[in-house]
């Protein structure tokens, strides 16, 4: 295994997500919200069992390349473009937005995407060096709501 994910839940509704990267980490803990399982998106295709391309979008800062190369990772390192799967992780304003996605081809111009599900969005709220471990971790960055969230222009990821 490469990385463990832990999905928190409060009175049946996910909340949290933390993200842990085998073997020396780092650790990353999401606010998880907007979460739509595949059974209540309509027309919702079933997967099946290839590694998906992985589509990272917008991160452009150095802690959302880490935050990036993370998330890419949890879905290997060679795709199989023959199964037509994509998981798109894309960055807006501090937001990532996850989709699942196949696309089919209708023409050679013309493409159609049905959706895969799960979808949800992850807002980051802090990264760890290493391993998780909250009392004697080093973090390397933690999101302040009061201290970092006074300007709508500033972005972190």
């Amino acid at each position: 295994f490469t990385d463990i994910i832990i999905v928190n839940e409060d009175s049946k509704n996910l909340n949290g997500l933390t993200h842990i990267h085998l073997p020396g980490g780092p650790t990353a803990y999401y606010k998880l919200t907007s979460v739509k399982l595949s059974k209540d998106i309509p027309n919702c295709g079933r997967p099946i069992n290839v590694k998906p391309e992985v589509i990272l979008n917008n991160f452009g800062t150095r802690l959302g390349q880490r935050v990036a190369r993370m998330l890419g990772a949890l879905f290997g390192a060679r795709p199989d473009f023959k199964g037509r799967r994509v998981a798109t992780f894309h960055n807006q304003r501090d937001f990532i937005f996850f989709r699942h996605h196949r696309y089919i081809f209708d023409g050679p111009e013309k493409a159609n995407l049905q959706q895969l599900g799960p979808s949800f969005t992850l807002k980051l709220r802090w990264l760890m060096k290493g391993t998780f471990d909250t009392k004697s971790g080093e973090y390397e960055w933690i999101h302040k709501r009061r201290e970092m969230d006074t300007s709508r222009k500033r972005f972190f990821l």
